[in-house]
This record gives structure tokens, sequence and C-alpha cells, in this order.
């Protein structure tokens, strides 16, 4: 059932070309923006002695995240919601278990996918290093994966309608990119600032996959930060999923 499920929201996710397509374009765009411009692929001591094409690669991989879990995940399903699919799937043997796990695995695979392509691209054209913490990066990337995707399905399992949902990610999407660092580098926040977004979902993403890609092992409250909200996410969304709109 869960495979069945699964593929049939495949299809429908690659036949909607906007989301792959932004997924896949944005980060791409700002890779090549930031590397190429002038100096671009030398070390900065504001960045933590990062180049500003491997300090944007690793940017990308939190920003691919978010994106897919804040924005775009949770408008598909409410939009199920409000166009009365949720309602007949509702009628089948299908469990709201299922078919988040569904809608994770798609969302999974495709930012598994586009991650890759960031660190082979960044590595091929401005000689961007691989990570050097591999495992630690793998680990700070699913993680990461767990916590914003499964925020992404709390909204999406109770927001009535597609707009609905698109809002509410979108209201967590700006603050998530302030405290995260993705406007300001977390090197030039305030430490206020710096304390709190280093354990939003985001800003514990992106931290330990910086973290790992320059070969530091990632703080330990940062990973257990992001395992505890996957955790609690995912059972919520799990717990409080609806089939229709109240």
């Amino acid at each position: 059932m869960l495979s069945k499920l699964t593929l049939m929201e495949f299809r429908l996710f690659v036949r909607d070309m906007v989301g792959p397509a932004l997924i896949v374009a944005l980060p791409v765009a700002l890779l090549l923006g930031f590397g190429f411009m002038p100096g671009g692929t030398k070390a900065s001591g504001d960045l933590a002695g990062q180049s500003a094409a491997e300090y944007i690669a690793s940017i990308d991989v939190g920003l691919v995240l978010v994106v897919l879990g804040f924005t775009i995940l949770p408008s598909v399903v409410s939009d199920y919601r409000e166009k009365g699919v949720l309602r007949r799937l509702g009628t089948t043997p299908v469990r709201p278990s299922r078919l988040l796990a569904a809608q994770l695995l798609i969302y999974a695979v495709s930012a598994v996918l586009v991650v890759a392509m960031i660190v082979l691209l960044g590595n091929a054209v401005f000689g961007t290093p691989v990570p050097g913490r591999f495992g630690w990066f793998v680990l700070a990337v699913l993680l990461g994966m767990g916590a914003l995707f499964g925020i992404g399905l709390v909204v999406a399992a109770v927001a009535p309608s597609g707009r609905a949902g698109s809002a509410i990610g979108m209201s967590l999407f700006f603050p998530s990119m302030l405290l995260g660092g993705v406007y300001i580098p977390r090197e030039k926040e305030a430490a206020a600032m710096r304390a709190v977004g280093d354990y939003t979902p985001l800003g514990a993403t992106l931290k330990t996959v910086r973290d790992s890609w320059q070969g530091l092992d990632p703080r330990p409250a940062q990973l257990a930060a992001l395992a505890a909200y996957a955790v609690v996410a995912l059972a919520a969304a799990v717990k409080f999923f609806r089939w229709e709109s109240r």
C-alpha cells in the first residue's frame, strides 16, 4: 500500500514542474552567483575560513530542506484537503501515517538528490571541498530533514486549504531564515540572536551542516535538538491529521 501510494504521489509531484524546478534552480543560481563573483573561491575570515562558494553551498543545503518542508509540502497536502482528495482517501484503508510517510519519502528523495548535486557542482566548478566529516554531514542532513519536514507535515496535517497551508508555512519560513543565519551570516549576528538561532530547526541544521563540511564534529546538543524536533513533529502530524476541513 505504501509503495503504491508513494508512486502515485511521486507522479503528481513530477507532473507539477514548478516545485521540482524551484528546488533545483534556486540553489544552483545562488551557488553560481556567489561562486563567480570576484574572490568567490578564496577563503574568508568573515565566513569562518570558508570561501563564498563553499559557504553558500552549505547554506543551499538548509535552503533546499526549508523550502521543501515549510513551503511546498504543506501547500500540496492541504490543497488535497481543500479539493476533497483526502476525504475520498479517508474512505479507503489508507491511514494518515502511510499518507504522511509517502509524502516524507518523496520529499526526502528529492532533497537528497539536490543536496548531492550541490556538493558535486560546487566541487566540479569551484573546487569547493566535499564535506570533511562526511558521516556527520549525512546525519546532519537527515536530522535536519526530519525536523523541517516534520514541522511541515504538522502544518499539512491541520491546514484547511492550500492557501492556509502556504500562509502558515511562509509565516514559519521567513523568521527561520532570519534566525537561522541565511539573511545575515552567523558570524555577523549578535551573540544573543546567534544563541537562539543555533537551536531553531533551520539554524541547527545549517550549523551542523557547516561544521561537518569544514571537517568539525557537530555539537551533540544541536543534533539532539534536531532529533527531538523530528520525533515530536512527526508524532504530532500523525495525531492531529484531519481528512477534511472543519
